[in-house]
């Protein structure tokens, strides 16, 4: 048996598709319900709604080309994976990167929302906790005790995190929706949407920014935690699809009835400066208190802590796992693969993340910046997941498929267009600046790759290629385009969607053809014909099951 399958056997498949699914719920519902509502309305005012929705087709598409090599590969930090065996070591490594940033950056963002949240109380020291703009002093220092709460949590047990998030997502639902019900209840005023410029009071860009930015991509970016856990699920090919396409589909209701709710329990003497004007610091509690629902209050202030600290503690489980697929790719020491037999949880991989959550909790204090930068980097994650579960179709055919839909040479292309189009609307420089995030993380891989042959090296160069050309290009099309998206107005209005989606198309083309049978995918298809074979000897219902199609 192989170092990595020896890892790997050291993890509890006990996750079926309920725990799973309240995984995905739990990592979409955090923060950004807290937050999300009003920062989306004010970028887009009423049509934050749409950008909800928009959102939502976004994830559910790029979710499907995810679903399917999820079920392929179910194995712990799946996310981080799959770039690597279509293509090798570079585009793998760029991939996985992107997504790691997203993701450990979410758990300090997690609990920064909790103390956000908090400075909304009536006592002094409450107050002191946040600045108006960043958490204070005081404030980081509470957001780091709650750190080590989320990964205290996933400490000692799969089992112990898989009962503790079902009934943390349970609350995390019903909050939500009795908060929706009960400030529409209360306050329903449908006149919101024609004053303070109407329904798109800042155009329709605003909305497609709104989706990029403004927490939206930050909730949906949940979808991938059952994919990142998937060394412990029941049954993968059938759990993994319908724990993330759920997931995605119940919040959408869920985000959309808040955003209703929020836009029209606003006073409209708070609109006099437009939707962009409002400063509530607490923005669902503070229209609670506004129309006397005082034990809605009392109730958000406790789900401020419950919400963002249940997601918090999943981001924790996730990011340890998708360590522990950075190092079995080959890019990190062997101690950040190793799994306490005991337990099975990879505690060094869960106390690196701890570490890089303080700085980045050090670094970016506010909600707001950390939406903007977990947003970008996730959507640049995403662009693997299209190119490569069609790479992997062109190389690697033989793979059982557990999940494989038949209109994926026609989702995949698609994910592709919208993963870059959402890219571009998080608007310059903000697209540079966390383009250039991912080029501080080449160092790590020049060091274990620039040592190999240049006959072993040149594969992973030419084949990763196409992602490197991919983001320089995309910066300087974000540079040059629309004005309404930051850019230099190079690029007329309209015209530089198209080209966007052009390049998204053309990339995605380049892409699928330089994947190659490179060693990782051949050592993991080996690995899982014998997986197979002693399953299906052993006649276990965890085995595999034969490709079916949808």
């Amino acid at each position: 048996m192989s170092t990595e399958q020896g890892s790997h056997s050291n993890y509890r498949r006990t996750l079926g598709p309920v725990a799973l699914t309240a995984v995905g719920l739990g990592s979409i519902i955090g923060s950004g319900w807290l937050f999300g509502a009003q920062r989306a309305a004010g970028i887009a005012g009423p049509a934050a709604i749409l950008a909800w929705v928009i959102g939502a087709v976004v994830a559910l598409t790029i979710a499907l080309t995810y679903s399917e090599l999820g079920a392929m590969f179910p194995k712990a930090g799946g996310m981080v994976r799959y770039g690597q065996y279509s293509h090798g070591s570079l585009a793998g490594y760029l991939a996985a990167w992107a997504n790691w940033i997203a993701i450990v950056s979410v758990i300090p963002g997690e609990a920064t929302a909790s103390v956000q949240y908090m400075s909304s109380w009536k006592w002094q020291w409450a107050k002191e906790l946040y600045d108006g703009k960043e958490l204070t002093g005081a404030g980081v220092g509470l957001a780091s005790v709650l750190l080590v709460f989320y990964f205290f949590l996933n400490w000692f047990a799969i089992t112990l995190f898989a009962k503790t998030n079902n009934l943390i997502t349970i609350f995390k639902v019903v909050v939500p929706i009795l908060t929706a019900g009960a400030l529409m209840w209360s306050h329903f005023d449908t006149h919101n949407i024609k004053v303070a410029g109407g329904f798109t009071p800042n155009g329709w860009n605003a909305v497609f920014t709104a989706v990029a930015t403004s927490g939206i991509v930050w909730a949906y970016n949940g979808f991938q935690s059952p994919l990142n856990m998937a060394g412990e699920a029941r049954n993968p090919g059938k759990s993994l699809p319908k724990a993330v396409i759920g997931s995605i589909l119940i919040a959408l209701v869920i985000y959309i009835a808040l955003q209703v709710a929020f836009l029209m329990a606003v006073p409209s003497g708070d609109l006099g400066d437009g939707w962009s004007a409002l400063t509530y610091k607490s923005p669902l509690a503070d229209l609670a208190i506004a129309w006397g629902l005082n034990w809605l209050a009392i109730v958000l202030y406790a789900d401020a802590f419950i919400s963002p600290s249940g997601t918090g503690m999943i981001y924790a489980a996730t990011t340890s796992r998708m360590i522990h697929g950075v190092q079995e790719n080959g890019h990190l020491p062997g101690i950040f693969g190793k799994v306490d037999p005991k337990t099975g949880v990879p505690r060094p991989a869960l106390l690196l993340n701890l570490v890089i959550a303080f700085l980045f909790l050090a670094v970016f204090r506010g909600w707001g910046s950390l939406a903007e930068i977990v947003s970008i980097a996730t959507v640049i994650s995403y662009i693997t997941g299209p190119v490569a579960v069609m790479s992997l179709r062109r190389i690697a055919p033989g793979i059982t498929r557990p999940v494989k839909l038949r209109a994926m040479p026609v989702i995949a292309p698609i994910a592709m267009v919208f993963g870059s189009l959402v890219l571009y609307w998080g608007k310059w420089p903000l697209t540079g600046k966390v383009i250039l995030i991912m080029a501080v993380g080449l160092p790590i891989w020049a060091w274990y790759e620039l040592r190999k042959p240049w006959d072993e090296l040149k594969p992973h160069l030419k084949a990763g290629a196409w992602m490197v050309t991919y983001l320089l290009v995309m910066a300087f099309v974000s540079w040059a385009g629309g004005k309404d998206y930051g850019g230099k107005g190079y690029l007329g209005e309209g015209w530089d969607l198209l080209v966007v989606a052009l390049i998204g198309l053309a990339f995605y083309v380049w892409g699928v053809q330089s994947a190659w049978r490179n060693p990782t995918l051949v050592a993991t298809e080996k690995e899982i014909e014998e997986i197979e074979r002693a399953e299906r000897a052993s006649g276990s219902e965890d085995a595999v099951p034969s490709a079916s199609k949808a």
